[in-house]
């Protein structure tokens, strides 16, 4: 195969990398509208993400003209530098992000992408799905095409809680059985693998039968994940057996992840503990804390919302481009 640059491969890309273009600026202006500032902050970052099931991307800063060498990682996400602009006042930001997931690739994955991100002091995770609807019916106002099918934009978003969804498609109570793996196959009525835990089966039942099932007619929001998996979401007042996070799902596709952020810097702080020792015990790395950042957190993060949308992702559905390749000027594998 001709590689990416050879005039008729980027010829037969040009109509989606142009759409592509048309999008970035059309998000940049919906945003700027609505009273947000565009930031850029770095890529290499003292610790590329906790997520214990990421793997990142490792260089070196040489120790030169006094400088200590040490370790950065290239970013998992800008999460982390952009809340701390959140505590020092920067108010609402957004940012395209260079990001880098390494070992990653297929039709609907890169190593290095862009993520668009964006935060608002005062806002909830109601206010942010209203929000995110918004914007795309705005940008995407034909709707989202795949595999021949189209997934209109311009009618009201589905909404279902993660409880809601595993008793539609699986037939369970998934808040009943938390951290019982035993109980939750056997309310799903299927075999527990050897050595899969509760967090595993949970995430097999939701890639086999929930995500297949939603997005398809309208793009849908799933909220209100279990407690496990808040990540860096705050647990939701009313029921602590969740937290307050959604992910939004259109044509078969992950397209967002969102929190009402964590601002408790020692809640914060125990929940990157367990990340580290789970991490440690999968793979032998030791991955430390951005101090840094818990610093920020110290100093005080406002009530916000925020939201990380796969911008790739949302280039080839607006296109219909059938891989992520497609919608890259030059993809790196």
């Amino acid at each position: 195969m001709s590689p990416p640059w050879h005039p008729e491969r980027l010829a037969a890309r040009l109509p989606f990398l142009r759409r592509r273009a048309r999008l970035r600026a059309e998000v940049a202006e919906f945003l700027a509208a609505r009273g947000y500032a565009e930031v850029e902050t770095p890529v290499l970052q003292p610790c590329p993400g906790m997520e214990p099931n990421l793997d990142p991307f490792v260089t070196r800063y040489a120790a030169k003209l006094g400088a200590e060498a040490r370790p950065l990682f290239l970013q998992f996400s800008p999460e982390f530098a952009m809340k701390k602009l959140l505590a020092g006042g920067a108010g609402p930001i957004f940012q395209f992000a260079r990001v880098f997931r390494n070992g990653e690739a297929g039709p609907h994955h890169q190593p290095e992408f862009t993520m668009l991100e964006w935060y608002r002091p005062g806002l909830d995770l109601a206010g942010l799905m209203d929000e995110t609807e918004a914007l795309l019916r705005a940008v995407v106002p034909e709707g989202l095409r795949r595999g021949g099918r189209v997934v209109p934009t311009d009618r009201p978003f589905a909404r279902l809680t993660v409880a809601e969804a595993f008793d539609r498609f699986v037939g369970v109570d998934v808040l009943a059985s938390a951290g019982d793996a035993a109980a939750l196959a056997a309310a799903a009525r299927v075999e527990l693998r050897p050595g899969e835990t509760w967090q595993d089966l949970f995430f097999r039942l939701l890639l086999g039968r929930i995500e297949p099932a939603i997005g398809q007619d309208v793009p849908a929001f799933l909220t209100h994940w279990p407690a496990a998996e808040a990540a860096l979401a705050r647990r939701d007042p009313a029921d602590p057996r969740v937290a307050l996070r959604f992910e939004l799902f259109a044509a078969g596709l992950e397209l967002a992840n969102a929190y009402e952020e964590l601002t408790d810097p020692v809640e914060q702080r125990a929940r990157f503990a367990a990340w580290r020792a789970e991490r440690l015990a999968a793979t032998g790395e030791d991955r430390a804390p951005d101090e840094d950042f818990l610093a920020a957190l110290e100093h005080g993060l406002p009530p916000c919302a925020g939201i990380a949308l796969g911008f790739d992702r949302l280039a080839m559905l607006a296109c219909g481009a059938p891989r992520i390749d497609d919608v890259l000027w030059l993809p790196t594998v």
